[in-house]
């Protein structure tokens, strides 16, 4: 890359919309509704192994709650994203940060995803995806209209930008 300016990996500007913590929150609830529901059900069902299915359901209830008030807040301090005309950067992760940079000459299709909790939130993922083997980048708990002017610009950027040739 002599003479040219080459993309480096650095802390992403953007910050994910603010309704994320709902929305990641929701998640974090019925992630633990589910299998807690399971156990207490199985609980009522299953007298001899009442005492211990109904302490499990209520160990897990109390741990999934205790993710849900902690992690979610956490998660948007951490979770970065920004586009640039050269590279779309991403940093996720809580205990173990996961910084990703994608230069436009790697990007290989640009796709937003909004499931029905996103729905819910006005929010969606756009994925960015490439030809590495960690697999693609996602910008996640994004407002729902920004992520699709961001798939546009994306795509025009790609379209613009000359395969790398190494």
């Amino acid at each position: 890359m002599a003479g040219e300016d080459a993309v480096r990996l650095r802390p992403p500007r953007n910050a994910v919309d603010r309704r994320a913590v709902g929305w990641w929150r929701a998640q974090c609830l019925l992630g633990t509704a589910v299998p807690v529901a399971v156990l207490a059900v199985l609980g009522v069902l299953i007298g001899p192994a009442r005492t211990w299915l109904l302490a499990a359901a209520a160990v897990l209830a109390v741990a999934g709650l205790a993710c849900t008030a902690f992690f979610p807040a956490w998660w948007y301090r951490v979770h970065r994203w920004e586009v640039t005309d050269d590279a779309v950067y991403v940093r996720t992760g809580a205990l173990w940060q996961e910084w990703r940079i994608a230069p436009m000459s790697r990007i290989q299709t640009v796709d937003t995803v909004r499931g029905p909790l996103e729905q819910l939130f006005g929010l969606a993922t756009v994925t960015v995806t490439t030809a590495s083997s960690k697999g693609a980048l996602r910008a996640e708990g994004l407002d729902h209209e920004l992520a699709a002017e961001l798939a546009e610009r994306l795509t025009a950027l790609t379209r613009a930008t000359p395969g790398d040739a190494t």
